[in-house]
């Protein structure tokens, strides 16, 4: 089961760690793209159309065309450092009973479930010592 998020939930002065998972598996049918002639699948490679090369992940970049052709370069670190707080937390603002909850939220592709994310041994006593000593 594949993690899709890692963040926490927050309510007050509770932060508790937690990763999210996806509550259901994909069962419908899904095609493969094959070449006509000899019924190969066709591999989805990147390839610069500028430059006419195969082009690996590892040599590309982020970037936002602000204008047609023209773009701002973001690296990761940048992409990650702009995230806004909300991006890594759960804040839980009230509780609701069932029957309130529309069911269109229950649908498949959304459903998920968050787990306990687990801290080493003696993690959470070092995070809560370091807490106590920038308070004092």
């Amino acid at each position: 089961m594949n993690t899709v998020w890692k963040g926490a939930i927050s309510f007050g002065l509770v932060h508790i760690p937690v990763k999210m998972h996806s509550a259901t598996e994909d069962h419908d049918i899904h095609f493969r793209t094959l070449h006509k002639s000899c019924s190969t699948p066709i591999s989805m490679t990147r390839t610069c159309p500028r430059c006419d090369v195969k082009v690996d992940s590892a040599d590309t970049v982020k970037g936002y065309e602000y204008e047609s052709s023209k773009f701002v370069l973001f690296s990761e670190e940048e992409i990650e450092a702009i995230k806004p707080e909300s991006a890594r937390v759960i804040q839980i603002l009230s509780f609701a009973d069932l029957p309130q909850i529309d069911p269109i939220y229950f649908d498949k592709p959304r459903t998920s479930y968050l787990v306990l994310f687990i801290l080493k041994r003696g993690e959470y006593c070092r995070v809560s010592k370091k807490e106590n000593k920038n308070r004092n």
